[in-house]
């Protein structure tokens, strides 16, 4: 007996539900394995990050052990090369932050707080007189003891995780020189589980998939270094003491549009506010040039030259990726979300395009009308414009 159309919609119902357990187990089991997976994800990236360069060198003429190995070492170098010029630098950043922590606090107490209370009319100085917070301490003891052992038991936790993530940073290289030596043996272990009706599809999706994620991977790492150093140079040149410190960090979070620029900016209105003991309207300026030249790079040059229009991430949906991927599955969400969220941006404008070919988009009308016909719905042909448009001119003629 054939299969009626009941039968059919009912088996396809249970494929899909069958696909979307399946993809409510995988990540049911990424939330429990979340903390041992950040060097699994780290070293996935840079082998795929790698495996151009191997492709490349291997169809030289090298082999695929020896191909790898150049890249791996290629890696390495550059990682400590980054250790040897940026770590003392960041050292002296760091000695002089805290040689200017009084400064800071002095700032903070004596102009900061005393602006915002002529301003609000609210009491913000006397709360941190420190006879008031150790009455307030004394007062609240028992609360204070169950901070204490609190915050005893995460300083014990944290040790714990230093050494894990020692182990984590021991492991990575490990991890990543397997992975570029088997990524292509992997990428074809996975195309044969594809079932074969499905082939030419996946193979589409998978190839959009890994133009977006190296537009957005490479682009943007070459685009974060690039604003780093033009921060960290700007802000040191026009007389910055914690300049360097802060064009790092804004170049490193920059990343997400807009968000490196702006944190970079409050850092630095801060620190020339703090440095030159009021408001230094020329050292103000220069910091503003110095972020506006940046952003215009960026824009104008940098991203349309390097990572170009085809990620097609908003940056709203960039802000929310990150934020949902650390509330679901911590710092691995993190670093897989903004991956996850471009394929997820693909799939969606495959599902798209999909939905515009079907029949609940274009109805059940014919797609097909022939000549002198008129089409369903009211549409009106060509053939019957023109002879209404005749019909009309014989009966002006008359």
């Amino acid at each position: 007996m054939s299969d009626t159309p009941a039968t059919l919609d009912i088996a396809r119902f249970l494929r899909r539900l069958q696909w979307g357990l399946l993809a409510f187990a995988v990540l049911w089991l990424i939330a429990l394995l979340g903390p041992i997976l950040t060097p699994f994800v780290l070293a996935a990236l840079l082998g795929w990050l790698g495996d151009p360069l191997v492709d490349r060198l291997e169809a030289s003429g090298r082999s695929r052990p020896v191909a790898v190995t150049l890249v791996f070492v290629l890696m390495l170098m550059l990682v400590v090369l980054v250790v040897l010029i940026l770590v003392p630098m960041i050292e002296r950043q760091v000695v002089t932050l805290i040689d200017a922590l009084p400064q800071y606090r002095e700032w903070f107490m004596e102009t900061a707080l005393p602006w915002v209370e002529a301003r609000t009319g609210i009491e913000i100085t006397s709360w941190l007189d420190p006879q008031r917070l150790f009455e307030l301490v004394r007062s609240h003891w028992a609360q204070a003891g169950g901070v204490a052992s609190t915050l005893f038991g995460y300083l014990s936790s944290s040790g714990f995780a230093f050494l894990a993530w020692v182990a984590n940073i021991v492991l990575l290289p490990i991890l990543t020189f397997y992975f570029l030596r088997d990524w292509d043996l992997l990428v074809e272990r996975v195309a044969a589980m594809i079932p074969r009706d499905h082939i030419g599809t996946v193979t589409r999706l998978a190839r959009e998939s890994d133009e977006v994620l190296g537009a957005f991977l490479r682009g943007q790492f070459i685009v974060m270094l690039a604003l780093g150093a033009i921060y960290a140079i700007g802000l040191s040149v026009v007389g910055l003491n914690l300049g360097l410190l802060i064009g790092i960090i804004a170049g490193l979070i920059s990343f997400v549009p807009y968000l490196g620029a702006a944190t970079g900016i409050v850092l630095a209105v801060l620190a020339a506010l703090v440095q030159a003991q009021g408001f230094d309207i020329k050292l103000l300026a220069l910091v503003g040039v110095v972020f506006t030249v940046g952003q215009l790079i960026e824009s104008y040059i940098l991203t349309p030259r390097i990572v170009g229009d085809r990620i097609g991430l908003h940056p709203v949906a960039v802000i929310f990726a990150i934020m949902a991927g650390g509330q679901l599955f911590g710092f691995v969400g993190m670093l897989i979300a903004l991956p996850v969220a471009a394929v997820g941006n693909v799939l969606l404008r495959f599902a798209h395009e999909r939905y515009t070919q079907s029949r609940l988009y274009a109805g059940d009308g014919p797609k097909i009308v022939l000549e002198g016909q008129r089409a369903p719905g009211g549409i009106v042909l060509e053939d019957d414009i023109g002879e209404a448009t005749g019909d009309e001119r014989g009966n002006r003629d008359a």
